[in-house]
């Protein structure tokens, strides 16, 4: 006797297991990326402007964030025209960013995807019990509870992988947002901060 689910009860399972460990992956990894980025710069500012550029490197190279990498660019680039400076910033901020959005879509696929899954374990558990009734002339209880039950359960988990599954991938986006926005804001910052030197200059 197989279990009443069927086999897409198992693939939403093997589903589930992927958009647990590609949640906690990203949510490390975005916890990490996340930095009060006006201290940083603050603190990056006045060693910069005690005229110590390795020492600011070595500060940027310290912590694993992307306003640090941007940040680092920028006074890597410092000396370049204004144009090649923000062009250096903002590439490395759309690479820091191509980074932190890896396999964000694979949640958002397996969230939509979940309840088709149960819909087709719906119609084959139905099938069966149709296939089943059609084969003998006298259709036991058993027969028929079997093929609704499989339709039923593949239903119900399709929905239970997919709700929290779109949870956690709006969690995600709400974070990656956020950190967008602080990066684009520290890149101003700091564009800005070597744009004001030249003037004095």
């Amino acid at each position: 006797m197989t279990f009443a689910g069927g086999p897409v009860f198992w693939i939403l399972c093997a589903l589930a297991v992927l958009a647990i460990i590609i949640f906690f992956e990203r949510f490390i990894d975005l916890r990490r990326a996340q930095v009060d980025y006006q201290d940083f710069i603050r603190g990056i500012v006045n060693v910069l402007d005690a005229g110590n550029v390795e020492e600011a490197l070595s500060n940027c190279e310290d912590i694993s964030a992307p306003v640090a990498e941007v940040v680092a660019t920028a006074i890597r680039h410092r000396d370049d025209s204004e144009r090649a400076l923000r062009d250096a910033v903002d590439a490395q901020g759309r690479a820091a960013i191509g980074r932190l959005d890896r396999r964000l879509a694979v949640l958002a696929i397996i969230g939509q995807i979940a309840p088709l899954l149960g819909l087709l374990g719906t119609i084959i558990g139905f099938i069966r019990t149709v296939l089943a009734a059609n084969a003998q002339e006298v259709i036991s209880r058993a027969d028929l509870l079997s093929g609704a039950m499989e339709a039923l359960v593949a239903a119900a988990m399709g929905l239970v992988v997919a709700i929290p599954v779109t949870v956690m991938y709006s969690s995600l986006r709400v974070r990656l947002d956020r950190t967008v926005v602080e990066l684009e804001a520290a890149a101003t910052l700091i564009v800005g901060y070597f744009t004001s030197r030249r003037g004095e200059k």
